[in-house]
């Protein structure tokens, strides 16, 4: 009774990252438009906030109650969230949107490794098979035309880096707190950062963002499901699964980002990229594919051939 209660909760707790991509890969063709308003460093610093207000009504009571560990803990992974964000969008002002993209999501691959060495925790060899057909995946779905290194490349492998760290260091963290609070603290330390770095990097804040109704509503959007919710899930959901399972299902909202620009943008969906899409769900299923199971079945067709 208690496999079979793991069992769903396992399930439930997948189901909450792949929904968490859904909404990030939708939040492509709201960005792209909110950031023709205003620029990169003071959309996260708006975005972060909106996100901090709602979540501090929501948690307020929780939040009372929280530990210094718990804080220091939810400081540490905002700051590797903030600098995750920040080097992908100034990656993305000197790269292509398709290479920011694929060298973002590489964290797929870094992670199993890096949760190795930091928490002793190291991958199985279907492990490392699943996060190799994500990257295949993700090349095909993402990689066009030319692959020379640019400094924007190195920017966003910075970026998929810090990443990769969040995830490690969330899988740590949920084991002993309260990951809503964590969730709170890293998106509040992720907009301070916004405020403190804009200013420097992009400029005044652009008056004519207040009377954009386009903007508001993109905000507003990024802010209640790209930001509080899917921080939620993604928080939540990585108590329950292993770091590598979490990295291979979080990089599905490239899938999702892919899926949203034919529809909502317009953008030519090839043959190519329906083949990168196919191999990361293929990665995603043998993700959760049990290795003994897998012995067996092989142990099982040797045993009849002899």
């Amino acid at each position: 009774m208690e496999t079979q209660y793991k069992g769903h909760t396992k399930a439930l707790a997948a189901a909450g990252l792949i929904v968490t991509t859904a909404i990030w890969g939708s939040a492509f063709v709201v960005m792209k438009n909110s950031l023709d308003v205003l620029p990169p460093t003071w959309l996260i610093a708006a975005r972060f906030t909106v996100a901090s207000a709602i979540m501090a009504a929501v948690f307020f009571r929780r939040i009372r109650t929280m530990d210094r560990e718990t804080f220091v803990c939810g400081v540490k992974i905002g700051l590797m969230l903030g600098v995750a964000y920040l080097f992908q969008t100034y990656g993305l002002k000197y790269t292509t949107a398709s290479k920011n993209a694929f060298i973002t999501t590489l964290y797929v691959i870094i992670v199993p490794f890096l949760h190795g060495f930091l928490n002793r925790k190291w991958p199985g060899g279907v492990n490392i098979a699943a996060a190799l057909l994500a990257v295949a995946g993700l090349a095909l779905l993402s990689l066009q035309g030319d692959l020379s290194v640019n400094f924007g490349d190195l920017l966003t492998l910075i970026c998929g880096v810090s990443f990769a760290f969040q995830v490690v260091y969330i899988d740590r963290y949920t084991e002993k707190h309260d990951p809503i609070l964590l969730s709170v603290i890293q998106i509040m330390v992720t907009a301070v950062m916004g405020w403190c770095l804009a200013p420097f990097l992009d400029g005044a804040f652009p008056a004519a963002a207040f009377t954009d109704r386009s903007l508001i509503f993109g905000l507003c959007y990024m802010a209640l499901f790209s930001t509080t919710i899917c921080f939620i899930l993604q928080n939540v959901g990585q108590k329950y699964l292993s770091a590598d399972t979490s990295s291979i299902l979080l990089s599905l909202e490239s899938v999702f980002g892919a899926v949203f620009s034919v529809i909502f943008l317009h953008d030519e969906m090839t043959g190519r990229m329906i083949a990168g899409c196919a191999l990361m769900f293929l990665a995603v299923i043998l993700s959760e594919t049990d290795p003994a199971k897998i012995g067996k079945l092989f142990a099982g067709k040797n045993a009849s051939r002899q």
